[in-house]
């Protein structure tokens, strides 16, 4: 089995910082002042703290569309963080390089004895540290590395038998278990502000400096350590109701921190404390809910890490010998999926979400995922591309872990038959068909009882509300029943491999 990228590395085993005259503060997956474990410790070691972001060329130039929301939420919150160090006294270094010469020169141009930055678990990341660390090395500077992003990181909770787990139920009953205000204690980090370099009017590019283009993003999200409060005090009014609104697209049920979450604008500890302390005050099961969502994310962080084929491979090995349709004809399925034009009204309307918004829902998620993989037949790492292409608060553990999932491929207890009913769902969670009015107008028109599958509507029904099958809206690309059959029968292959 696969080992972390950084076993037996130095980076692993880290010496605690000593004082230090200047030090570099490497802002990543943490834009924010206020609770950021590597800022605390940067600060609280140095007389002297340097700030500095860097857009990396390696990440950004491999991007296919330049106009991307996460970049511009990034610019957006790269921009609050610099006025909020300003306002401190200090300032924020914006680089457009590559990381792995940017750091190392700029720390040494800055003449500081240590770097400190928070942890990132993806294979890429590891390894642009382990490359940083050592041409820091080199140079007579080290690197600290902090948890920040998870409760529970790396080999901070295994099984008895002193492995990962590989399911989440497990894995969720032992953090639960050992958390405590430990693990939920906020790093001061705002209280220690002096000891910021008096940095001043240092320059920032532009994205268009940077190739980039604006979207629409502002009028989705406001980004920032300030959004984050105000998506953070929203929620707050409805985590009691979490648990039972949270699977239904048309009705404001999930928190919408999730963009602020894969780029830290907020604290992991700030969102789980909320939910911990609600859940202790008045038993709150929408509290307790939300805490195992930022649960799932900490197990998907620890299989990422100790497992990184997976980000290429499947995480059962045998669910690599099925074989997936990669024909003209799935091409073309492929291409109704992406935009939202499959027939299935449910499926459809979460595409058009993704592609106009940067966001699904995450119950969406999961039908579309199926969708793809037991419905079509198509490989889940292509369905896993086109979202780590759209989704804002794309993040490759979670993302990864999730198309794993649907395709059975992944840390699921449930067997691979479990196949979701694209109509049924439909009926279950937009039972009104709010949330397929929004986004296939076309269909707004349709009662409630056909809206889920125009293609059983009868012809003068469908007459009466403008909808002409196979023009304005597709007729279904398959039919549901015949393709569950298929994919039992594709997924033998997987049953044959455990018997043998």
């Amino acid at each position: 089995m696969p080992a972390s990228l950084l076993e037996n590395h130095p980076l692993s085993t880290q010496p605690k910082p000593s004082q230090y005259a200047k030090g570099l503060m490497w802002f990543r997956r943490d834009l924010r002042t206020h609770d950021n474990a590597a800022l605390f410790y940067a600060l609280k070691h140095c007389r002297q703290v340097h700030c500095v972001f860097v857009f990396d060329k390696t990440i950004l130039d491999a991007l296919p569309n330049k106009a991307d929301r996460r970049v511009e939420f990034i610019w957006e919150s790269c921009m609050a963080l610099k006025k909020k160090l300003q306002s401190f006294g200090g300032d924020l270094h914006l680089v457009h390089d590559h990381a792995e010469n940017t750091i190392p020169e700029l720390a040494a141009k800055l003449g500081v004895q240590a770097v400190f930055t928070n942890k990132d678990y993806e294979p890429a990341a590891i390894q642009r540290d382990i490359t940083v660390g050592q041409s820091l090395q080199g140079k007579g500077i080290e690197l600290f590395r902090f948890k920040d992003q998870a409760i529970f990181e790396e080999d901070e909770v295994l099984t008895q038998a002193g492995k990962f787990f590989s399911v989440f139920t497990p894995f969720k009953n032992a953090c639960l278990k050992k958390l405590n205000e430990f693990h939920l204690t906020p790093y001061p980090s705002e209280t220690r502000m002096q000891s910021l370099a008096a940095d001043k009017n240092l320059p920032a590019p532009s994205l268009e400096a940077m190739g980039f283009q604006r979207t629409n993003l502002l009028e989705i999200i406001k980004p920032g350590e300030e959004g984050a409060l105000d998506a953070f005090e929203d929620f707050l009014g409805r985590i009691d109701k979490y648990k039972d609104k949270r699977d239904f697209p048309g009705q404001k049920g999930v928190s919408y921190l999730s963009v602020h979450n894969r780029f830290g604008t907020i604290s992991i500890r700030r969102l789980a404390k909320a939910a911990h302390d609600r859940f202790k005050l008045n038993g709150s099961e929408g509290a307790m809910g939300w805490l195992n969502e930022l649960i799932w994310r900490d197990f998907y962080f620890q299989i990422i890490y100790h497992r990184p084929d997976a980000a290429e491979k499947a995480f059962k090995p045998e669910y690599d010998q099925i074989t997936w349709d990669d024909d003209d004809k799935a091409q073309r399925l492929f291409k109704a999926w992406c935009e939202g034009k499959t027939g299935y009204p449910l499926v459809d309307a979460a595409q058009r979400q993704l592609n106009q918004t940067g966001f699904q829902h995450n119950r969406l998620r999961m039908v579309t995922a199926s969708f793809l993989t037991k419905d079509l037949g198509i490989d889940w790492r292509w369905g896993e591309k086109y979202f780590a292409e759209h989704l804002n608060d794309f993040d490759l553990s979670a993302n990864n872990g999730g198309w794993q999932w649907a395709a059975s491929s992944g840390c699921d207890a449930q067997p691979y038959f479990r196949i979701f009913n694209p109509y049924s769902q439909s009926e279950k969670f937009d039972a009104d068909g709010k949330f397929i009015r929004k986004y296939c107008p076309e269909l707004a028109k349709l009662s409630n009882k056909y809206i889920h599958n125009p293609a059983e509507c009868p012809p003068f029904e469908l007459q009466m509300a403008g909808v002409i099958l196979g023009e304005n809206y597709p007729r279904p690309v398959v039919e549901h029943d015949v393709a569950r059959k298929k994919t039992l029968e594709r997924y033998a292959v997987v049953k044959k491999a455990k018997e043998d």
